[in-house]
């Protein structure tokens, strides 16, 4: 991995230089991410069809996954993976049910009531990848909180194997969740399936859709927004460790090749004051790389130039480091990580103390998994109950109560310039 220092101020002209993120570039696929969706949204099945023999070798792909089937990847299920994945959504839903926000009734005056409700979207896609590895644990993070938030209808869709069909493990956790609209279609034509519908396979469609993806699923994400919802468009995932000289090396290696092993433009970033820690994490990095199964993918995240081992002059650099960085995925492995962590301000998800490490969160912990990258999360959060909730607000007056504001009304719309305004509430004390 690639050593740097940093001295002096931390400046987001300086964090970009120095830490760049992998060369994934979404208008590279744009005209092709068009060009399916424009596809999908005139041909319907058709075009599923041909983009599963295109893109997938795939032919006669029925799309629509049969309730038994699903039944039956559950009961194939192996007992100790029922047994995770249960246990996964029991915690995941007890997070996603005490942060349920209730309906707020304020009354400003006398027969002046302002209500803000929280509205579920009436359905929503959830896309789960299948490439270089299937995702059971997000058909998790992404049904728990929909279900949670009461949104009435839910599908989720992953891409077909050489069977035909999605991973066993995904439509196992599928039945176990109650979700029985399941299809197996990947990449765009999926978040284009989702907007547009596809009536032959009983696929109408739906207001939002979320769920992580490759670059191609991000473009049409990107795209279609406006048609759908969308949650962010996710980029290749991202760890930020801050540490000092009391962490365990071992544990820091074993999480950076932890994030390194999903892609090759993963990012892996260590973040420390300690000269001699960067030296013993190096050592550890060529053991646990040497014995890890994916090996090639592992050693292409850690030798890009989206990773490295940063050495700053103090914690306080390192969390303006931290801050500017924006990560999806923050450790902090410290002596006083409690206290780091309220210095935290932009992170999609903060892991604070050495056994606490991400691969918990996204499995286990009963946080959510799926999260801002690329810096996003200076303006957005991971995916919760409060991704499928709207806010509305009733607004109730009585005419005594209208009276009390009305020479202000008019006043405001005067000042403005829309003295119409103002008469559509003077008119109704005229009476």
């Amino acid at each position: 991995m690639r050593k740097i220092e940093i001295s002096g101020q931390v400046t987001p002209a300086l964090i970009a230089e120095l830490l760049p993120r992998a060369s994934v570039s979404i208008d590279s696929v744009s005209e092709t991410v068009s060009q399916i969706i424009a596809e999908v949204k005139q041909n319907s099945i058709r075009a599923l069809d041909a983009h599963a023999e295109r893109f997938d070798g795939l032919k006669n792909v029925s799309f629509r996954v049969p309730k038994e089937v699903l039944v039956e990847a559950l009961n194939q299920l192996d007992k100790p993976l029922r047994e995770a994945i249960e246990t996964a959504i029991t915690r995941v839903r007890a997070v996603s049910m005490a942060t349920m926000p209730s309906s707020v009734r304020v009354e400003l005056d006398e027969g002046a009531i302002v209500e803000q409700l929280f509205i579920p979207v009436d359905s929503v896609g959830l896309y789960v990848p299948g490439g270089k590895a299937v995702y059971p644990s997000s058909v998790v993070m992404n049904v728990v909180p929909a279900q949670v938030a009461n949104v009435p209808r839910i599908a989720v869709s992953s891409p077909a194997q050489e069977n035909g069909l999605p991973s066993p493990s995904v439509m196992a956790t599928c039945a176990l969740l109650g979700i029985e609209e399941v299809y197996g279609i990947g990449g765009a034509s999926a978040i284009a399936a989702f907007a547009y519908g596809v009536p032959e396979i009983g696929l109408e469609p739906v207001a939002m859709v979320t769920g992580p993806g490759n670059i191609f699923v991000a473009a049409a994400k990107r795209q279609l927004r406006g048609v759908i919802g969308i949650d962010s468009e996710a980029g290749p995932t991202e760890i930020l460790i801050v540490a000092d000289e009391s962490a365990n090396p071992r544990f820091l290696a074993a999480d950076l090749i932890s994030q390194a092993e999903h892609d090759q433009n993963a990012a892996a970033v260590l973040v420390t004051d300690s000269a001699s820690l960067i030296e013993k994490v190096q050592a550890e990095l060529v053991v646990q790389v040497g014995l890890a199964k994916n090996r090639d993918r592992i050693e292409a995240s850690l030798g890009g130039i989206q990773s490295a081992l940063v050495l700053v002059a103090d914690m306080n650099a390192a969390m303006a480091v931290a801050n500017e960085y924006a990560t999806e995925h923050l450790e902090i492995q410290t002596a006083n990580p409690e206290e780091l962590a309220r210095q935290v301000r932009h992170a999609g998800a903060v892991f604070v103390g050495a056994y606490s490490p991400v691969s918990l969160g996204d499995y286990l912990a009963g946080s959510n998994h799926v999260l801002p990258t690329g810096q996003q999360a200076k303006f957005s959060s991971g995916l919760s109950v409060f991704t499928f909730l709207r806010t509305q607000q009733h607004v109730t007056y009585s005419a005594d109560a209208l009276a009390k504001v009305a020479d202000s009304l008019r006043v405001f719309s005067e000042a403005e310039r829309l003295s119409a305004h103002g008469r559509a509430g003077s008119i109704r004390l005229e009476e």
